[in-house]
């Protein structure tokens, strides 16, 4: 057999039942998922997960609710008539700088 060594960790008492209710519908145990993540981590050479903030993207009107869809326009029709208007090129500016299109 293998020389093994035992891993402790504290973890909130619901995120581990929900994991191992998972891992049981897999036909995985709890050792065999945390030497799976250690192998990625050795094979990776680091953490075998996208860490890294989502970049934000534009919703498309389809995805929005009508109550969505009217508050959205709501704001266009009070920037305009406060006065507040924008050229296309700051439009496509503010586009790039927030979404990066």
């Amino acid at each position: 057999m293998a020389n093994t060594t035992a891993v402790y960790a504290r973890i909130d008492s619901n995120l581990k039942e929900n994991a191992e209710r998972i891992l049981q519908q897999l036909g995985i145990s709890p050792s065999s998922a945390i030497q799976m993540l250690y192998s990625q981590i050795v094979l990776t050479r680091g953490m075998p997960l996208d860490l890294h903030l989502p970049t934000r993207k534009p919703t498309a009107i389809g995805d929005m609710t009508r109550e969505e869809l009217d508050a959205e326009l709501q704001k266009g029709m009070d920037s305009l008539k406060s006065g507040k208007a924008y050229s296309p090129d700051e439009v496509l500016k503010e586009l790039n700088k927030e979404f990066g299109i």
